[in-house]
């Protein structure tokens, strides 16, 4: 398919920017990592091939502009992969200089992509911070630098079968009529949502809008060997607590919502350095009572059936349709190329960044569900502080978490789930 070297922003590329419109001079769509490395850890070498690896990928020379004709935001695969270089700094110039290593992107025609190396006298540090729309956590901090250790090591990398902008190509083949029948499904899913029935009741007034704040809460009641025996996903489970602990806050008996899958369903997509995720709605209708088995079950199937018109989803994102639901992503554990503990055999450590004085909350509330190397589980919550207090978010874990507990017992009825008192 011919562009001129113009290719259309992929639906959820476009919704992401979009969303982003109002807040263009905030950081809200900014994916970010500070490493230690450890002494022994050549930075020369490090360099030159983390060089290979973003050359190895198209998604690291891609520029959002307006089409020359149509003055319509799109992307080209033509920027320069400019050199990396070692930064030698005191530890005191560092502190000072962690304060502004997250800062929000000048998004025409530009890079979408930060990496920067620095060397103090007591330590290595690596800072990797990437645009949203160029790329999802997989592929920033698990994929490119799995890629980079491999090379580092010695290994072999295999031959890269599919570009981004293939990927593009691809995708703008398959006929419209094709997706006709996912978009009515999915206008179909979110029918009805309302945020004073389908979100946490807010607690908060007259402040500034969408003042970011976030909180890292443990759940208590359930660990990972849980899920050894469950004819369900560790996903469906918690999409279905988060449904629970909504209706039950706002009394409602429906409940809408979302979730993020990682968007890589065939072994090609699986290796495709990009943006791939997706998120689907999901909605289930209460007034008709069943047990915790049944509902899972249903869900399961529910959300199974959903998946088949992911290429329909940009019917949801052009049209706006769930950019007010709560929004569930499951991590099966914490994203991170080096799994906080090594990096080619030596130590690496993931350092604390300070908060960015640029951030502003991106939806009214957002969870993210990680399974930590204990096996248990604790919920980051990212949320609009102009909306919740910590209180509320608060209330609102120890209710999901409440529900946790109740809903690992598969005889009993959701009516009981929603009606009970912590």
């Amino acid at each position: 398919m011919e562009t001129d070297g113009f290719y259309p922003l992929r639906p959820i590329q476009r919704w992401l920017l979009e969303t982003h419109f109002n807040k263009l001079d905030s950081t809200m769509m900014n994916i970010s990592a500070l490493f230690r490395f450890d002494e022994k850890f050549d930075f020369e070498l490090a360099i030159q091939y983390t060089m290979e690896s973003l050359n190895a990928h198209d998604i690291f020379s891609v520029r959002l502009v307006r089409h020359p004709e149509t003055g319509e935001f799109c992307q080209r695969f033509d920027g320069e992969i400019k050199p990396l270089f070692i930064e030698y700094l005191s530890d005191e110039e560092f502190e000072r200089r962690k304060e502004n290593l997250i800062r929000p992107y000048e998004i025409i025609d530009q890079p979408l992509y930060r990496l920067e190396f620095f060397v103090t006298p007591t330590a290595k540090y690596v800072f990797f911070d990437c645009y949203h729309v160029m790329l999802d956590g997989i592929a920033a901090m698990i994929l490119f630098w799995k890629e980079v250790e491999m090379r580092y090591c010695g290994k072999k990398v295999a031959r890269r079968t599919l570009n981004y902008s293939d990927y593009i190509l691809d995708e703008l083949k398959i006929p419209p009529e094709e997706l006709e029948e996912g978009n009515k499904f999915w206008r179909e899913m979110l029918k009805g949502f309302d945020e004073t029935r389908h979100l946490p009741p807010p607690d908060v007034e007259g402040s500034q809008q969408w003042r970011q704040n976030t909180l890292i809460i443990d759940l208590e009641n359930i660990t990972h060997e849980f899920f050894a025996q469950t004819a369900y996903s560790e996903n469906t489970f918690f999409v279905a607590a988060t449904m629970l602990a909504i209706a039950r806050t706002t009394g409602a008996k429906t409940s809408v919502m979302s979730w993020v899958h990682n968007g890589r369903h065939t072994a090609q997509e699986r290796r495709l350095v990009g943006i791939m995720i997706e998120q689907f709605p999901i909605s289930w209708n209460f007034e008709k009572d069943l047990s915790a088995g049944a509902f899972l079950s249903g869900l399961e199937a529910k959300i199974q059936s959903g998946m088949k018109y992911r290429h329909s989803l940009g019917t949801i994102y052009d049209e706006g349709l769930e950019n007010d639901c709560a929004s569930l992503i499951f991590q099966k554990s914490d994203i991170g190329a080096f799994n906080g503990t090594a990096f080619a055999g030596l130590p690496v450590e993931m350092v604390d960044l300070p908060p960015s004085k640029y951030a502003a909350a991106e939806n009214f509330l957002d969870l993210e569900l990680n399974l930590g190397n204990d096996d248990k589980y604790f919920v980051y919550f990212d949320y609009n502080a102009s909306r919740y207090s910590e209180t509320a978010i608060e209330n609102f874990a120890a209710t999901l978490d409440e529900i946790v507990l109740a809903l690992q017992d598969e005889s009993k009825m959701i009516s009981e789930i929603l009606t009970a008192k912590g």
